[in-house]
């Protein structure tokens, strides 16, 4: 199917863009690449009665190609939250999203746990921030970066009256 081979390509290209530090144009690659594996996903999904007569005939994914799919729509979605932080402005609602949804597949991805301990941290819900990043932690115990926003999640808590440890067990 070559919609998914344009999608990895257009991911492939953002991977070289985000590389070149051109992370709107990156950013740009990886919505791309998600829009193909949409339509992707829905052809291969749509009924034969709804399916529109130019469209070219539907046929299930093979497992290779359904692994491909999701393995290229994870991978695009964990690049765009490292390009939206290195925005200006960064949306952190955007980054939670889309940390959620690498998550909901990879549930021990560390990159989008992190991301998304950072992103809660941002949007103050502390937290929610530090159950991410003590997850993010218990997979790399020595991450400088993880045990700086836990200190500074532990210190937002403190100072609005949050004991940090007693919140997250409650939520």
């Amino acid at each position: 199917m070559s919609e998914i081979q344009e999608a990895v390509q257009f991911k492939v290209d953002g991977n070289r863009c985000y590389k070149e530090r051109k992370f709107r144009e990156a950013i740009g690659k990886y919505h791309r690449a998600l829009l193909q594996l949409k339509g992707v996903q829905g052809r291969a999904g749509a009924a034969s009665l709804e399916q529109n007569l130019l469209d070219p005939p539907c046929c299930p994914l093979t497992e290779e190609q359904l692994r491909l799919v999701e393995s290229t729509e994870v991978e695009c979605y964990d690049s765009l939250t490292a390009c939206l932080l290195q925005s200006e402005l960064v949306n952190y609602e955007r980054v939670r999203e889309y940390c959620l949804k690498v998550l909901e597949k990879q549930r021990s991805n560390f990159k989008a746990t992190y991301r998304a301990g950072v992103a809660c941290y941002h949007l103050g819900d502390f937290g929610r921030a530090l159950r991410y990043l003590r997850e993010a932690q218990s997979r790399e115990p020595a991450d400088t970066n993880v045990l700086r926003y836990i200190q500074l999640t532990e210190l937002k808590m403190l100072r609005g009256g949050q004991r940090p440890g007693y919140q997250e067990l409650i939520a």
